[in-house]
């Protein structure tokens, strides 16, 4: 497996920047609203962790798969993003709520199909309810 890109942070804003070679597969991106950015957590070292109290419920002991968390045996992470501008000539989308570090190699890209990437009541712990807003925007 190797990296189709990489990411870019300035600031707050957050790019993903295409290898040449892979710009092509971006045709029709532009047309979705959010992709699912698949990345790797290369800098994470202790990938033998396989349970943890992650830093939003601190009482509740979890499994690392059940959490978000770097820390995986396969340090394979997800983001759904908001698409706010593509150049597909340069092969650089710009993005936001990207949780990834300035040069973290993306792995794949996926659009963001409603059909297919939502449930429609999804069940998550009551330790985690109280946490997030109930959609990305």
């Amino acid at each position: 497996m190797s990296p189709i890109g990489y990411a870019k942070r300035e600031g707050i804003d957050a790019f993903l920047e295409i290898d040449g070679k892979y710009i092509p597969g971006l045709k029709e991106l532009d047309n979705f609203s959010h992709v699912m950015v698949l990345w790797l957590a290369d800098k994470i070292e202790n990938r033998n962790m396989l349970q943890m109290y992650p830093p939003y419920s601190m009482n509740t002991l979890t499994g690392v798969f059940a959490t978000r968390a770097e820390y995986r045996p396969n340090p394979i992470a997800v983001t759904t993003c908001k698409i706010l501008d593509i150049d597909e000539e340069k092969g650089i989308i710009r993005v936001a709520n990207l949780d990834a570090v300035d040069g973290t190699p993306i792995i794949d890209l996926k659009p963001y199909m409603p059909p297919f990437d939502r449930v429609k009541e999804p069940e998550i712990p009551k330790w985690l309810s109280f946490l997030w807003p109930e959609w990305v925007h």
